[in-house]
């Protein structure tokens, strides 16, 4: 069976909306970046395009034009919108290796690329807010967490060291009392949870800003044509060059472009231009919103206060249909906080009760009002945010009021790419997809790309330099060598090959999100 066997149903994605709604993270921004285009006029070709200007495409571009593998490479990066104005501008604020629910070497490969992400911010004195924290996933259903749970005894079996991260907070612990558990859960502000377990490596911080630091050092250092980036420009096309060079040309309103290498950093927006990946990497719609938190009793020396959140979270139940709908998804919400004064809640989640799931949504310009009201309302309970838990714990206490509507002061959607076998697709296009020589994609992170495109993104970069190399006829061998030891070895789930492209549309349809995909496979959903 070859792999131009796979059917595929899903229609292709939609260029981004010209018109997206209004993100948190997109309030400020930079003004080196917006509106930047390193020429005038956009250039006929170059050595290296890369489409997308997220935290994939920000990377590769990094990786590109500081490497020493061609002094000479011209890179020119082309952005729909303004830089950073996709899933990676819209997302909860998270970078969280996700250590208990995902394969071993994938787990490893994350928590790679955390330490990674949080040497770099601290090096480098990176202005993005990065605080590094604990997570903590609550489980507000006995089977989900039940399952979890021996997923983590399971992984302290056979990898004791990524276990490590790993904390397992128990209601009905044995060796301790009820009562102490119920205080563990309360100091956690999740008094109602069946279970719950910590991760010791999360972080949340300003994710634009991050991705615009390393853009905007890259305009500053290295001027066109070495670096040239074009926003607003959005590819609508991609073919092989008609000239018999092997080249690859984009066309764009401005004009077009042609290069030898192409890489993708298009996530959920890949199949606009690689139509065979429809099925594949599937455009998801997500929804965010920044709530302002409720104000506690006021502390001794007078004045209201915010609670404060000292971890990271994530909010998981099984499966229950939605509302006027037969399809049933996990629940799966996450929260991080921002800093005080102000201290809004960065919440995410509510999709069982968008429309089909939020599957196959490639505009970002809807908020779905359903959605939103969930998030405003839901947050409290489950999370206790009426007193603040003291080192024994609170006593367990809800707010009076359970319909606790928040105050929004930004509500945004954002476009994610899920993928089929539900890992992230990383390397050379065959061309029974509508690749061959010189393109390549690094996308499909299924709602999870914070831990995990840095790297990625670097080791497409590698395969990029060796394909280079071997068209040039291996010039420079030995400095080469030296950069190829340098390069991360990515998992072999997200290895790009044709075996895998079969194996996978052997698998289901995407019909949910990464909720569907993980908290359902726990409890065999």
């Amino acid at each position: 069976m070859g792999i131009e066997s796979g059917i595929v149903t899903s229609p292709p994605s939609g260029l981004p909306s010209r018109d997206p709604t209004k993100s948190y993270w997109l309030r400020d921004p930079n003004p080196t970046l917006l509106g930047h285009r390193g020429t005038p006029d956009l250039p006929a070709e170059a050595d290296v395009v890369v489409v997308g200007s997220g935290i994939t495409g920000a990377f590769a571009a990094r990786f590109l034009v500081e490497g020493s593998w061609s002094e000479n490479l011209s890179v020119v990066m082309l952005e729909a919108r303004e830089v950073c104005w996709g899933a990676t501008g819209r997302n909860g604020g998270h970078c969280q290796p996700l250590v208990y629910a995902a394969t071993p070497t994938v787990a490893a490969f994350e928590l790679e690329v955390y330490d990674f992400m949080e040497r770099l911010v601290r090096d480098e004195a990176i202005n993005c807010d990065w605080v590094s924290l604990t997570g903590v996933h609550a489980f507000l259903s006995k089977d989900i967490f039940d399952s979890a749970a021996a997923a983590a005894e399971q992984l302290a079996q056979s990898h004791p060291e990524l276990a490590a991260n790993l904390q397992v907070i128990r209601r009905d612990d044995p060796s301790s009392t009820e009562e102490k558990q119920q205080r563990t859960l309360a100091s956690l502000r999740i008094p109602t949870a069946h279970g719950a377990i910590i991760q010791q490596k999360a972080a949340s911080l300003w994710p634009y800003k991050l991705v615009a630091s390393i853009l905007e050092r890259l305009v500053a250092a290295h001027p066109p044509p070495r670096f040239n980036l074009q926003t607003n420009t959005p590819a609508t096309s991609l073919a092989r060059a008609d000239d018999g060079s092997g080249r690859w040309t984009l066309t764009t309103p401005r004009g077009t472009i042609t290069a030898r290498q192409v890489l993708l950093a298009t996530n959920g927006y890949t199949s606009h231009l690689l139509p065979a990946f429809a099925d594949l990497i599937v455009p998801m719609r997500g929804q965010v919103a920044s709530l302002l938190p409720p104000l506690g009793p006021s502390p001794p020396q007078g004045g209201e206060t915010a609670p404060v959140l000292k971890h990271s979270y994530v909010f998981a139940a099984d499966p229950e249909p939605a509302p006027e709908s037969a399809a049933a998804a996990p629940r799966d919400d996450y929260l991080i906080q921002r800093p005080l004064p102000t201290g809004e809640l960065i919440y995410g989640g509510g999709r069982r009760l968008a429309r089909a799931l939020g599957v196959g949504e490639w505009r970002d310009d809807i908020v779905e009002e359903d959605v939103a009201r969930y998030l405003r309302r839901n947050l409290c309970p489950p999370l206790d945010l009426s007193t603040p838990p003291t080192d024994g714990g609170n006593d367990g206490h809800q707010p009076e009021e359970e319909n606790l509507e928040l105050d929004a002061t930004h509500e945004w959607t954002g476009i994610m790419g899920y993928s089929r076998d539900r890992h992230a697709w990383v390397g050379a296009v065959p061309e029974a997809l509508g690749g061959g020589d010189g393109l390549f994609i690094c996308a499909g992170y299924t709602g999870h790309g914070m831990p995990a495109a840095a790297l990625s993104a670097k080791a497409v970069v590698g395969q990029m330099r060796r394909a280079w190399r071997s068209w040039k006829g291996g010039e420079e061998e030995e400095r080469d060598a030296e950069t190829d030891q340098e390069m991360p070895e990515i998992p072999a789930e997200f290895i790009l090959s044709e075996e895998r492209v079969v194996r996978a549309r052997g698998m289901p349809h995407v019909t949910g999100g990464w909720e569907a995909t993980v908290f359902a496979e726990l409890v065999g959903a």
